[in-house]
């Protein structure tokens, strides 16, 4: 985890985000709130890829944009040798059959609808895909959540940006200058 906080960003290294960038270790086995898996399995392959679950070691950045009150994110994951291809060949794999699903959250049940868009040119692999929560005009719109998530060696790092009733994307420098870190720390 030391490795991984190494690379993250750091105080001043986003302007467009709001200080602090505090980098977060997950908390301890047990010792947070869990939810039963959710209603198709390829989407729970897909949740907890992103969130970087059965990595040998991830982290958390969150980003409170000057320009966006909702924010966004990064995971960054770290695995054994060539697990982070096989776990990444499940989240394709997931992505082509995960269109739908119910489940729990902190605010009580809910339906999301995955959609994938085109992939980006980041890492050795990436995916961008939203998922959409409906919440209803009264409540300014639908949950929107972009994620891109990319494989770079044996790491996967995941950014997300949250939206009301928008399509807002992770800004694409920060994601390719975080890339470069991981990339980097990777070579011999």
């Amino acid at each position: 985890m030391a490795q991984l906080k190494s690379v993250a960003f750091k105080e001043g290294e986003v302007p467009q985000a709001r200080e602090p960038l505090a980098v977060q270790e997950p908390l301890p086995e047990g010792s947070g709130r869990s939810f039963p898996p959710v209603s198709v399995p390829a989407c729970q392959t897909l949740i907890d890829v992103r969130n970087g679950e059965a990595s040998f070691a991830h982290v958390f950045q969150h980003f409170n944009w000057k320009e966006n009150i909702m924010g966004g994110g990064s995971t960054l994951a770290s695995y054994e040798d060539g697990r982070a291809e096989q776990r990444f060949a499940e989240l394709k794999r997931a992505l082509a059959t995960c269109r739908h699903y119910e489940g729990e959250g902190y605010v009580g049940p809910f339906e999301a609808t995955v959609t994938t868009q085109a992939s980006p040119e980041y890492g050795e692999e990436a995916v961008t895909f939203r998922e959409i929560v409906p919440m209803g005009p009264e409540n300014g719109g639908d949950r929107n959540e972009q994620f891109v998530v990319v494989r770079t060696g044996n790491t996967i790092a995941t950014f997300s940006e949250l939206s009301i009733g928008k399509d807002l994307f992770f800004p694409p420098e920060v994601i390719t200058r975080q890339v470069e870190r991981l990339r980097n720390a990777q070579r011999p």
